[in-house]
Formats: C-alpha cells, structure tokens, sequence
C-alpha cells in the first residue's frame, strides 16, 4: 500500500515530554514516531492497550509493528511522541512489562542451559547485587512446567527445537510476573502443540487481569486468538475490538494490494457469522 509522504519535522517538537496521565491502562501511545534515517518506521501513532485483553498488531512486513513494541519498551530511540505504562513514564515501570522477541532475533548458539534463561527473568527484578536463592530456581522450574518445558530445565538451549525455544522465551516472560506481556510473532515457524500451548498460557494471564499484546502475522487465527487488533502500516490504520475493526475495509487499507482480495471475503464472512 502506497504511504502518503511523512514529513518528520512536524514531529520533532513533542520528543521526551511529560507522560500522559493515563491511570491504570497498561500501556498508553502518543503521537509516537520513530525514524531510521529520514524514513519513519512509526508515524504520529496513538495507541491504548487495555488490561484483561489480548490484542493483535496486524500489518504486512516493514509496517512497523515490532519497532512499535520495541518503542513501548524503550529499547529503541523515539523521534517524538508519549509513553504510558500504567500511568508512568516507560523508564519507571519496566518491572511491569515481559517481552518475547522473535526468535530469529536471538543467538541460539550462546551456551547456556534452558534453566538458566528463565532465571534470566529475575534478574531485573534481584538487581545488579541480588543473588539466586533456590526459590528463584523453584519459581523457574514452575514456569517451565506451565509450558511443558520441565524435563528439558538442563539442555542446552540450542539444542532445542524452534516451538520448544519459543516455550523457554515465553516461560523467562512467566517468571518476571509481570502486568504487561509483549511479544513480537510468538507463533511464527512453531509446532501446532507449541502453538497451542502458548495461547493457554495467554489465555491464562489474561484471565488473571494481565495486558497480552502481540505482533501476529496469521489473520485466519485472529478471531480465535484475540479481543482487540490494531491494524498499523507505519500509521494506524485502525484499533479496537475484533467485531469492530477487523473489517474488510481496514484489511485492504493496511495491506492494499499485498492481501488477496479472495482472502479479504473468507474472513469478512467469518465475521458475519460470528
């Protein structure tokens, strides 16, 4: 889908100012922009992402949904714009936020055991001078289990499949006992028991008032898997409950040409019957 030209410098003035009052919501997005060079990723976007939710980010490749997820963390440098995680400024609320990455972003070849990257969970949490306690061990074992990774606690991580890493990454999420989870294509290139398992512990945080927002690149699972989407193509394109914005009109004004018009109909009838 062709982009309307940007221009960046009607952003530059709002960068770094007082994150807006936004109470208890999890995770609050004003005027965001992020730039590589002089292209945006991320243009002038606001978002809000509820808790007790599981929300979808949906656009085609190069639309900036993980440089979105990334900006939320305060990974990645913003051009402009305000983040909220509840109610405060990114820098003093990170202990509330998990984040898987994707898996092709990591080095599986750094050798370490599956143990010992769930601890790496708590690390944030024990601070530079905290020492491991065999409760911090007990409390690793535990999410491992919640994901059906217990038996594998000593391998190597390499040594593991591409759905069991995923499980390991979302079990070091479980073990920060976090408010808000973020993960970028956590079902991307995973077994079917993998993917199953890792929307039951979704699920699950959801259930216990926990914010679940993912980057997800299978529109035909969204209805199944997700309350809310947010639809973005370096804008947004639109945000909010499933029924109301995953419309066939906001599909074609995210991916344009690159999504078939026949995959448009499929899914705008599976609406309707919903």
């Amino acid at each position: 889908m062709a982009q309307p030209a940007l221009s960046l410098a009607a952003d530059q003035g709002r960068l770094h100012g007082p994150a807006p009052a936004h109470g208890d919501i999890p995770l609050a997005i004003s005027g965001l922009t992020v730039s590589y060079g002089e292209k945006p990723a991320v243009f002038s976007v606001d978002a809000t992402f509820e808790a007790e939710a599981m929300t979808a980010i949906i656009g085609p490749n190069g639309a900036g949904k993980s440089t979105l997820l990334k900006a939320a963390l305060g990974v990645i440098p913003r051009l402009s714009g305000e983040i909220a995680v509840f109610g405060q400024p990114i820098e003093k609320a990170r202990d509330r936020i998990a984040y898987v990455p994707q898996r092709a972003s990591v080095d599986w070849d750094f050798p370490t055991t599956v143990i010992d990257v769930v601890l790496m969970g708590l690390y944030r949490r024990l601070g530079l001078l905290g020492r491991l306690r065999a409760a911090h061990t007990e409390t690793a074992r535990a999410c491992l289990d919640r994901v059906g990774m217990a038996d594998f606690a000593n391998r190597q991580i390499g040594q593991l499949s591409g759905g069991q890493q995923q499980r390991v990454f979302l079990a070091r999420a479980l073990a920060q006992d976090a408010d808000l989870y973020l993960l970028d294509e956590p079902f991307a290139g995973v077994d079917a028991a993998t993917e199953k398992a890792i929307i039951d512990v979704l699920k699950a945080l959801k259930a216990q008032s926990k914010a679940v927002v993912c980057v997800h690149h299978d529109l035909a699972t969204v209805r199944d898997y997700f309350d809310h989407v947010f639809l973005i193509n370096v804008r947004k394109i639109a945000e909010g409950s499933v029924a109301e914005a995953f419309t066939s009109e906001n599909l074609q004004a995210t991916y344009g040409g690159r999504l078939a018009t026949a995959q448009v109909d499929q899914l705008q009838v599976a609406n309707q019957a919903s």
